[in-house]
């Protein structure tokens, strides 16, 4: 199977995660019963709508990302300009994040608006091959055109989360629920606080284990040979390791590699593929006739 083959089967994957995502948002208003079922599709369209306009603005946020001139990164300036010069695609904007963690993402509504933001450690830490490495998988991203259903699906899966957060706090200090659903509205807060952020974490999980995977692909197309990222994705697990990020669990889909520490339960329910079969795949690359090893 080719890479184009992979990506449009990606793409349509993606976006059937992200409807399934929007649908329940939509069901735990139902669950709630009475008046939340409106409430919650007109929050399902506005965080869809939102997430179309906005995903980008809420992710660099989010991060606490500034952004980042040609004076102050040239170099990081013209890897990034060569590389999506190579990718057919518009420069991004470049972002920096304060953090010593090695990591990076992309985000935006499509290739024209998108935007790239690396670490203070992934400047810092990581030699400049590695670097470039890391961009590419980025632009694979803007490339492949992953990066807005990713985004909303960030944005939908915390709204979820939020709701849940907020139903809990109702309960504990003395919330009811509809009075004319009885114990079936306490029933209907009780599965939205405990099984849909588990759902929209597994719905959210399958969004971005294949997008990894077919980024990884683009950018060893892009740079010839899959080592480099090989190299880089080993630093940033290392990195990630000794120095984990406090970002929202939302939106840790978006790095490359996941930010947050992972211990126990985390594992089962990681955002991202392995990072020894990613690298096994980008190191088979370069032994293969063809990129299809990403599918």
């Amino acid at each position: 199977m080719n890479i184009t083959t992979v990506s449009f089967t990606t793409r349509l994957r993606t976006w059937l995660l992200v409807a399934g995502l929007t649908a329940l948002l939509v069901v735990v208003g139902l669950a709630i019963g009475g008046s939340f079922l409106y409430i919650f599709v007109g929050l399902a369209v506005l965080m869809n709508v939102a997430g179309y306009w906005w995903s980008d603005r809420i992710a660099l946020a989010a991060s606490r990302a500034q952004p980042l001139g040609h004076v102050e990164a040239p170099e990081l300036h013209q890897v990034v300009a060569d590389l999506a010069g190579r990718a057919g695609l518009p420069m991004p904007r470049l972002y920096l994040i304060p953090a010593e963690q090695p990591n990076a993402f992309a985000t935006g509504r499509n290739p024209r608006h998108a935007a790239v933001a690396v670490t203070t450690g992934l400047l810092g830490q990581l030699p400049h091959e590695q670097v470039r490495a890391v961009v590419a998988h980025e632009l694979g991203h803007v490339r492949n055109r992953d990066i807005l259903v990713s985004s909303i699906a960030a944005m939908v899966a915390a709204a979820i989360s939020a709701i849940a957060n907020i139903l809990q706090f109702s309960l504990l200090f003395g919330g009811q629920g509809d009075e004319d659903g009885g114990p079936l509205a306490w029933l209907g807060i009780l599965v939205a606080i405990i099984v849909a952020p588990i759902a929209a974490m597994l719905l959210q999980l399958g969004v971005s284990r294949q997008r990894e995977y077919l980024a990884d692909a683009t950018a060893a197309q892009l740079l010839g040979e899959g080592r480099p990222l090989a190299n880089a994705l080993e630093s940033i697990e290392r990195g990630t390791r000794s120095a984990p990020m406090p970002v929202n669990p939302a939106i840790a889909s978006l790095y490359i590699t996941n930010p947050l520490p992972r211990a126990g339960l985390a594992k089962l329910f990681a955002t991202h593929p392995p990072i020894e079969e990613r690298v096994r795949r980008l190191r088979d690359y370069d032994g293969a006739a063809d990129i299809g090893f990403a599918a």
